[in-house]
């Protein structure tokens, strides 16, 4: 089911307000598992349930003094609980809060990433079908190669966004993990109990063995699988772009009416949208590479990560959201100019069915170097003089000593080159049909949201 997009959602999960209240979250329920234990009384335990809070203005006006952002949130929690306060954050360190609340944001943030995953999956596939059978060139090297269709395309786009499904999936696990047993993770003075109940209540699980800190491997992978689908994004994005350009002309953004592309030249239609996620994509793979340096920590911790952290998170997780949705709204409204890219494919008179020839040549008994030699003449030739392919071979009596009309017409159709796209849709869609699970998708384009 396609959601509408709301920027405040992910922007939400970072907030002070979330954050803090994650730190409590997890203070309770160590309280919880010491009451449970015998370790506190459950009276106290039950006011600390009932009392626990904090003023986000107080921590900051506390910060100012004791420079310590959990002590300060501590202080601000313990004038609400009073003397039952002595039983909060027992046996703690900073870390075994931050490392642990840190988890729960990240998996918040990765559920709502997948959600968008899935939308742009549920986009790409619906114009996999529209235009299965529209033709097109396949480039490489930027070049002119064989006709691909566009429904090709963006089975191909699928694909890989359905891998960074899994990717994110993957990554999602591997940063649920949190861990509460103490300052260099002995649990000197907190009781395994206590890490395993947390843990559990959260939905991670607990760090088999930890430092000060749950390992920043763990972090490395998870935003350096935010940039791989950031650069999935910026690959598809800068796709666009090239097919866009005006003597291209086969695909090209929605430009809304009033809108405006120069404030110079008035005719000026430009890829925007695109241009922006592959700026966005480098920030992201910036914040992959500062995780990955994160690794490296002195002994059982130092605290260079953090500072990073602060930073990484909160941005990489928001930008990753917006780019998902404004690549899926871009999509859902893509312009796609068939007839153009019809207009294209015909440009080099015939060139593109070479290999085809090449290859009726080689069936017809001759050799593959002098086949080949054969036909890139002729191939050079229309390339040089700007004529028609076809009519080349018909007039090179090398290649009419092996081939006939009839083989030369029978090479020159575009579909011998389709005749697998059915099979390539049945791998990577299965049995699927073309209206399966698209109840929301007419929905979506009529409630588009403003990117």
């Amino acid at each position: 089911m396609i959601t509408r997009y709301s920027r405040e959602e992910m922007a939400s999960i970072w907030s002070p307000e979330n954050r803090f209240q994650k730190w409590l979250d997890i203070e309770v329920l160590v309280c919880e598992a010491l009451a449970n234990m015998g370790k506190i009384p459950v009276e106290s335990f039950n006011n600390i349930a009932a009392n626990a809070g904090f003023d986000t203005g107080r921590i900051d006006e506390i910060e100012k003094t004791v420079k310590h952002d959990v002590i300060a949130f501590l202080t601000s929690v313990s004038e609400k609980v009073g003397e039952d306060a002595r039983y909060i954050h027992m046996g703690l360190t900073s870390s075994d809060i931050l490392d642990t609340s840190l988890a729960v944001l990240l998996k918040e943030a990765s559920d709502l990433i997948i959600r968008d995953i899935e939308q742009l999956l549920t986009v790409l596939r619906k114009k996999a079908f529209q235009y299965k059978d529209t033709l097109m060139i396949g480039r490489s090297h930027g070049i002119h190669a064989e006709p691909i269709t566009f429904g090709l395309k963006m089975a191909l786009w699928y694909q890989e966004m359905a891998r960074n499904m899994e990717r994110m999936i993957r990554a999602k696990d591997a940063i649920s993990y949190g861990k509460i047993s103490g300052a260099v993770g002995t649990f000197s003075f907190i009781d395994p109990f206590v890490e395993e109940y947390v843990c559990g209540k959260l939905g991670l699980k607990p760090a088999p063995v930890s430092t000060q800190i749950v390992q920043r491997d763990r972090h490395a992978e998870y935003f350096s699988t935010l940039a791989i689908v950031a650069s999935s994004i910026d690959k598809f994005a800068t796709e666009i772009r090239l097919l866009q350009r005006t003597e291209v002309r086969e695909v090209e953004e929605f430009f809304s009416p009033g809108q405006k592309g120069s404030s110079a030249m008035p005719h000026k239609r430009n890829p925007v949208l695109s241009e922006n996620l592959s700026g966005l994509a480098r920030l992201i793979r910036s914040h992959a590479m500062a995780s990955l340096e994160d690794v490296a920590l002195w002994h059982e911790r130092d605290i260079s990560h953090s500072s990073v952290e602060r930073v990484i998170a909160p941005d990489a997780t928001i930008l990753l959201d917006f780019m998902l949705n404004r690549f899926t709204g871009m999509m859902g409204q893509l312009l796609v100019y068939p007839d153009r890219m019809l207009s294209n494919l015909n440009m080099t008179r015939g060139l593109i069915f070479s290999q085809m020839v090449l290859l009726k040549l080689i069936e017809k008994g001759i050799s593959r170097e002098n086949a080949y030699a054969v036909v890139q003449a002729n191939a050079m030739k229309s390339w040089e003089e700007g004529a028609e392919f076809k009519k080349l071979l018909l007039e090179d009596s090398e290649v009419m000593s092996y081939l006939n009309p009839e083989d030369i017409d029978h090479t020159f159709k575009v579909e011998n080159f389709l005749g697998h796209v059915g099979y390539i849709f049945t791998r990577v869609f299965g049995g699927e049909n073309e209206n399966a699970s698209m109840d929301s998708f007419v929905d979506f384009l009529d409630g588009l949201p403003s990117l």
